[in-house]
């Protein structure tokens, strides 16, 4: 009897978001949730209501600028301890943004335990930017070494989290930005009050939110008051900006 041979997972780049421009001019890569262990095939159960919400929100603010959206097609669930299985997905991810457009700017984009995935990987030579939104984040564990922030010195870093957030813990997100933020003065955070993981309270401000960071690193667009002042503030007040209700509907 033949002996039965497992399929090699491969990582993949989904297809564009929207109409491909034809020149293509800065990336956007969309990094999924995850589990914390797991080696079973990623499902569309682990890509948060957000993630395409956001994709198509972003592909029509940059459409006039040559944006490109692509979703990050994992190997795995899980993240798997020491293998880190995400972040050599998203940075195999960026390699193939560079193979495919050229030398283009990429912001990694990342949910839950994408958002962990993207702050790793940012060191990517091509990545400028890294939005996290809800990041897992391990417990801090004296024994072990913190989540890395070197990777991020040279790239604009905004995390995005709810107070109420009762899976991925935002007191943890609080201080790996405050960690990057003393090697890396373009780093902010914003705190959406009252919401949780889903951050579904606050959807359209937190999507606003995005946009405006999201065009300002790629394509040079000014940031709105709110992030300017984000940015600029010492920390904790950059580190604890609260997003207003309504951001985006006046602008």
């Amino acid at each position: 009897m033949a002996q039965q041979v497992t399929p090699v997972r491969r990582v993949r780049l989904g297809k564009a978001i929207g109409p491909e421009p034809t020149a293509v001019s800065g990336v956007v890569l969309l990094l999924p949730a995850g589990d914390e262990v797991s080696h079973r095939k990623p499902t569309a159960l682990l890509a948060p209501s957000y993630l395409r919400p956001l994709g198509r929100r972003l592909t029509r603010a940059g459409r006039g600028e040559g944006l490109a959206t692509h979703v990050v097609h994992y190997r795995f669930r899980g993240w798997n301890g020491s293998d880190a299985n995400q972040v050599s997905d998203a940075l195999w991810a960026a390699d193939e943004v560079v193979r495919r457009y050229g030398d283009v700017p990429v912001c990694l984009a990342g949910v839950d335990m994408g958002g962990r995935a993207a702050l790793r990987a940012g060191g990517h030579e091509a990545v400028n930017s890294v939005l996290a939104i809800a990041p897992w984040l391990p417990e801090e564990d004296v024994a072990a070494s913190p989540e890395p922030v070197k990777q991020l010195g040279g790239r604009r870093v905004m995390i995005v989290h709810g107070t109420n957030d009762e899976r991925t813990d935002p007191e943890l997100s609080f201080r790996l930005a405050t960690r990057a933020k003393k090697a890396n003065r373009d780093v902010c955070r914003f705190e959406v009050h009252s919401d949780r993981h889903g951050l579904q309270q606050h959807r359209d401000e937190v999507l606003a939110l995005a946009e405006d960071f999201v065009m300002g690193v790629l394509f040079g667009k000014v940031f709105s008051r709110p992030v300017q002042d984000a940015f600029a503030a010492p920390p904790p007040l950059g580190l604890r900006m609260p997003l207003a209700s309504g951001f985006g509907r006046r602008r």
